[in-house]
């Protein structure tokens, strides 16, 4: 993980997205109390807590398992004078042993994938309070039939990957209402990630010319980039809001 670590750290984001998609996202939660409550799950740099904290009067608990990713956020916190409002803790989204209905929203950007759409959906639902909402982005196919390159790549890196409907599907059986949905414009995947790891890569590519094993993490990365440019039809990040069901 060293050379990975190098590629990623120190990047506006850890994954696709932008403050406009947050915003956007956090829009459709309109009956969200103005002091909420907020768990932020696999929140790396932080970029989308920092936007939330600007978006309500409530607290934000930001919890990822790497400790620099959790320094820099504390770091922009207490630059944006919003260090009061935002907790970070080093928990892994597999261990979250906060009280039942503890939240009234629970936000996750890019990060859900770990433990899988549906499994983190009713492993977080106790968490929520009664009618609380949950806001993910998610790898989604957006389009039947992708080529093979594509298939071949997230078959290995996501198999459990799926379309918009099926996850529609899933999240109402885990005890959600679909509130909204939307897909990442192809901006959020350049502007704050994939432009400035191309970037890195190339100076890293010199660093690393003679260690193989560094060049093999590079080469990946520069591969999922590629395949981004070229089959982004087929692909990319939806965001998911809904609320728990009060059936449920």
């Amino acid at each position: 993980m060293e050379f990975f670590f190098e590629v990623h750290t120190g990047l506006p984001r850890e994954g696709p997205g932008s403050c406009a998609s947050t915003r956007k996202a956090f829009s459709l939660m309109q009956e969200l109390p103005h002091h909420a409550t907020m768990l932020d799950v696999g929140c790396g740099p932080g970029m989308q807590s920092l936007e939330l904290a600007l978006l309500t009067q409530g607290s934000i608990i930001a919890v990822d398992t790497h400790q620099p990713y959790l320094d820099e956020l504390d770091r922009r916190a207490l630059t944006s004078g919003l260090s009061s409002r935002i907790e970070t803790r080093n928990r892994s989204m597999f261990e979250l042993d906060f009280p039942d209905a503890t939240f009234d929203a629970i936000w996750s950007e890019g990060a859900i994938y770990f433990m899988g759409f549906e499994n983190g959906l009713r492993s977080w639902r106790r968490l929520l309070k009664p009618r609380g909402y949950i806001a993910v982005s998610e790898a989604t196919w957006l389009r039947p039939d992708p080529p093979e390159a594509a298939r071949a790549f997230w078959d290995a890196a996501y198999p459990a990957m799926t379309d918009i409907e099926t996850n529609l599907a899933l999240l109402r059986a885990a005890g959600y209402e679909d509130v909204g949905h939307f897909a990442l414009p192809a901006s959020d995947w350049w502007t704050d990630y994939y432009t400035p790891i191309e970037a890195r890569i190339v100076h890293l590519r010199e660093k690393y010319r003679n260690v193989p094993d560094a060049l093999r993490v590079i080469d990946e990365e520069q591969k999922e980039i590629d395949l981004f440019r070229e089959f982004s039809d087929w692909y990319g990040y939806v965001f998911y809001v809904m609320r728990a069901s009060s059936s449920s």
